[in-house]
This record gives structure tokens, C-alpha cells and sequence, in this order.
């Protein structure tokens, strides 16, 4: 394994255990050129996927911007974080096991927001904003709307 401080190619692993949800093995690592440490993950990946852009453009898929789209749609959230990643990895699961190489970006779109509709909505809501380019106030009534958990406004201007 490549260093990523020296990019010697030589490094020896110090330490190897599954990660919580016994998805992936993290291994502690130790370049033997500058004696940096860094963590590698090793996954299970069934298919070789690549997302199809909506304007025709082909890519290889990357777990760690669907992840890093996970996360920033639940920064400062209350869901924990080993649960995040159980659902990151299902994501990646259902896309490897769809049976085609080829995924349309609309499709690992759909996924996120099933998964993030079920775990926290105002995340669901922060990555549909996006996704969905809201453009005025009026996308985001409508959308919360459609949720149909919109809170109503007592008489006494609290909650229900």
C-alpha cells in the first residue's frame, strides 16, 4: 500500500480488525520509509460501477463522495454515526447488487433520499434542497409539504 505522506509503495500493516458493522477491515498501517502511520479500509466491492451524468459523461463510481454527501446532509444531526455508516454501505449494496454496471446519478440520488427520508428528515430535506435545486422559499414549502409532518401553529403560536 501506497504511503500517502511519502508515496513510498512499501508499508507493513500493525494492526487489522472489522469495523463495527463487519463490513470492512481496517487495517493500521506503517510506512517503512518515513515511519508515518495511516488507516487503510478494505471492503467487499461485488461490480466495477460507473455513474452515467446526466449529460451523457461516465465515471467511476466513489463510495467516499456518496458518503461525503451523507454526511454533509446530516452535519450536526443527532444520528449516530455507526448507524450513518450501516447506511452508506446498504446504499452501495443495493447499487453493486442492481444487477447493471452502468447506474444513472438519478438512481444513486433515489437511493440517498430513501435512506435519508427513514433517518433523519431534515437531513432528507437539506439533500433534496440540493439534489432537486430549490431555487426559492416556495421549493421547500412545497416539498415539506408532500411530507405531510409540516408542524402546525396553535393559537398560542406553539408547536404541536
Amino acid at each position: 500500500m501506497r504511503c500517502p505522506f511519502c508515496n513510498n509503495d512499501d508499508s507493513q500493516v500493525k494492526d487489522s480488525r472489522p469495523t463495527e458493522d463487519n463490513a470492512a477491515i481496517r487495517r493500521r498501517r506503517h510506512c517503512v520509509s518515513c515511519g508515518a502511520r495511516f488507516t487503510t479500509f478494505e471492503r467487499v466491492q461485488l461490480r466495477e460501477l460507473i455513474v452515467v451524468k446526466s449529460d451523457g459523461n461516465k465515471e467511476p463510481f466513489d463510495r467516499e463522495k456518496l458518503a461525503r454527501s451523507v454526511h454533509i446532509s446530516l452535519r450536526k444531526r443527532p444520528v449516530d454515526v455507526e448507524k450513518v455508516e450501516r447506511v452508506i454501505s446498504g446504499i452501495v449494496r443495493q447499487l453493486e447488487s442492481a444487477g447493471e454496471s452502468e447506474i444513472p446519478t438519478g438512481m444513486v440520488g433515489q437511493k440517498i433520499m430513501d435512506a435519508l427520508h427513514s433517518l433523519d428528515q431534515v437531513a432528507y430535506v437539506r439533500f433534496a434542497s440540493v439534489y432537486r435545486d430549490f431555487r426559492e422559499a416556495s421549493d421547500f414549502e412545497d416539498f415539506i409539504g408532500k411530507l405531510g409532518t409540516t408542524p402546525k401553529v396553535n393559537d398560542d403560536n406553539s408547536l404541536q
